[in-house]
């Protein structure tokens, strides 16, 4: 569906719009603010940053809210769709002096009705862990500016852990940190653990364990932000220096780089399944980049400024029966694209496990992500099969045509966390997936695997990664109480290993004009250009925030307004936006 409208109908603010699921309202009562709705002066200010977690406190209401206005920081129950917000009653308001929050994230391994462990990182460097529920300050990192001085970018915490958590900084350093250690009372020293093409590791020297871990110097200029993978495995980061660079977080290797068309990248997200990241930014363009294949696939051209946040929505997915003489594909391609989305629709899901059965027709799956911008407008993007399979011949619907869209009832309790960065989804290679839980956490077979913490080591550099490895992915959720972190400083010999196929694009990554035209970085005519199913003005001020619910779409503007807009059916006939 292209936009609609033109001239003085394009500046006009929509309260609503149409997608093939059917009508999305804005719900005025359900607007989150300040406590006055004064919209907030944002000249000089940080982005307007939104964060939830659910408590699960059996009350079917768990949902709670963070965001940052300038100088404050607020903590609010959600009630999304239901009930009118209640503003004059934040659970935790904070106003700071002499530093801005720029951005904050949940530990939803830990949360519960009377407590939560929230991450905020600020303007000048520092990055605080509170509870908001207790209304308890714990910790302060990088207080006295020694690790770094620059702006917090992005704070996550490693999915499957309780303790450790991720940092990013304008500086273009990104610090490893364990909640449990100090900082030391002097700035830290470094010891080289790993380095490959614009990137290098380095450990902490001390006598004593104490913090970052870990620290990484990616690319040139600002890191903006950064999205580990659905099964916590991969990190992507987006830089100013316009390059998406993707890592095997735990054995610290580049495995696959991307050039935006010009200017910086801004924000970065995966597809529920692992198997694509989107990512925008200063070329008003969203990059559809394959992780399977190292290389961009599609463009996407709809905003008339910069693109600021990229969000996939996995409770949205088309799915239509075909002829099976059409379908070229091999079953394992065909059913790793079907594990996402939430199962919530019996006849659908039963369609997706026949897919080896006899009586069964293939099912095509189309992936739907969104992107807001500087420009004040919300696009949706639909990622469709001749996109993703240009080869094969395109398949034609026979027989049916189903929407797994949020008017089907739910099959369970949980939602899913929202975030730019993708959400907690099973992982190719299961056969049913189960419901998302509104967590950036893994599914627990994700995280207990421990007896295969060797494989995500080379051998070549086992003696310098085994440091690291106790911090390995299946290992964070067993070990966060230890703490006894071995170290080994004999490094000096580590070399690094990129693969064949990144040695073949990265040479001349440094020179943007020798750039262009490579697989790094393709030209417009070269790869498929998408245009969005809707465009839509939905603020007055530059956008900051996209997240996918399961009900509804969250949104955000520099002024300070956090908006809820239902899924069709998600409301009664009776309200209007």
């Amino acid at each position: 569906m292209a936009a609609e409208g033109g001239g003085k109908e394009m500046n006009e603010i929509k309260t609503q719009f149409t997608t093939r699921e059917g009508l999305y309202k804005l719900l005025s009562h359900s607007e989150y603010s300040r406590p006055n709705r004064v919209p907030f002066n944002s000249q000089g200010s940080n982005p307007v940053r939104v964060s939830f977690v659910n408590v699960n406190d059996q009350s079917g209401n768990g949902d709670r809210l963070c965001f940052n206005v300038g100088r404050e920081l607020y903590f609010y129950i959600y009630k999304g769709v239901r009930k009118a917000a209640d503003l004059s009653k934040p659970i935790d308001k904070r106003i700071y002096k002499g530093t801005q929050p720029t951005c904050h994230d949940f530990n939803h391994l830990t949360a519960t009705a009377e407590s939560v462990s929230l991450l905020v990182g600020f303007s000048a460097g520092q990055v605080q862990l509170i509870d908001p529920i207790k209304k308890e300050t714990s910790k302060l990192f990088n207080e006295e500016r020694l690790i770094d001085k620059s702006r917090v970018t992005c704070v996550k915490w490693v999915p499957g852990s309780e303790s450790l958590f991720l940092v990013a900084h304008s500086s273009g350093n990104m610090y490893l940190y364990n909640v449990e250690h100090t900082c030391g009372t002097t700035a830290p020293h470094y010891q080289l653990l790993k380095q490959g093409e614009s990137f290098a590791v380095h450990t902490c020297k001390s006598k004593s364990t104490r913090n970052p871990l870990l620290k990484w110097t990616v690319g040139e200029g600002a890191l903006n932000e950064f999205a580990f993978s659905p099964d916590g495995k991969f990190l992507a980061c987006v830089s100013q220096d316009g390059f998406l660079r993707v890592f095997n977080f735990d054995s610290v290797e580049l495995h696959g780089t991307m050039k935006s068309y010009f200017g910086g990248l801004l924000c970065v997200c995966w597809s529920p399944d692992g198997k694509y990241i989107v990512t925008g930014g200063e070329d008003d363009l969203v990059t559809v980049w394959s992780f399977v294949d190292c290389r961009v696939i599609a463009r996407g051209h709809g905003h008339k400024s910069w693109v600021s946040v990229v969000a996939f929505d996995p409770y949205t997915t088309s799915v239509e029966e075909t002829d099976p003489m059409e379908f070229s594909g091999s079953d394992e391609d065909f059913q790793d694209l079907l594990h996402f989305g939430r199962d919530r629709a019996n006849s659908t899901q039963s369609r997706l496990s026949k897919r080896n059965s006899t009586d069964s027709r293939p099912v095509s799956v189309t992936y739907r992500f969104g992107s807001v911008g500087q420009d004040t407008q919300l696009c949706l993007w639909d990622l469709t099969e001749d996109i993703l399979f240009p080869h094969q011949p395109l398949s034609r619907a026979r027989t049916h045509t189903n929407v797994m869209n949020a008017t089907s009832p739910p099959a369970g309790s949980g939602g899913t966390n929202p975030g730019s960065n993708g959400n907690s989804i099973t992982t190719p290679g299961n056969s049913v997936p189960p419901p998302l839980p509104r967590s950036n956490s893994l599914p627990h077979s994700a995280v207990s695997n421990a007896g295969s913490k060797s494989s995500v080591m080379d051998g070549a550099i086992a003696s310098g990664v085994s440091k690291f490895a106790t911090l390995s992915l299946h290992d964070r959720k067993e070990r966060h109480h230890e703490k006894d972190h071995k170290r080994n400083h004999s490094m000096g010999h580590i070399s690094s290993k990129s693969s064949d196929k990144l040695n073949l694009v990265t040479k001349t990554k440094t020179d943007p004009a020798k750039t262009l035209g490579t697989p790094l970085c393709p030209r417009m005519e070269d790869v498929p250009l998408l245009e969005p199913l809707i465009c839509k003005k939905i603020a007055h001020e530059r956008l900051t925030v996209l997240i996918f619910l399961e009900d509804c779409i969250v949104t955000a503007c520099q002024e300070g307004f956090i908006c809820t807009w239902a899924r069709p059916g998600k409301v009664g006939a009776g309200t209007s936006p």
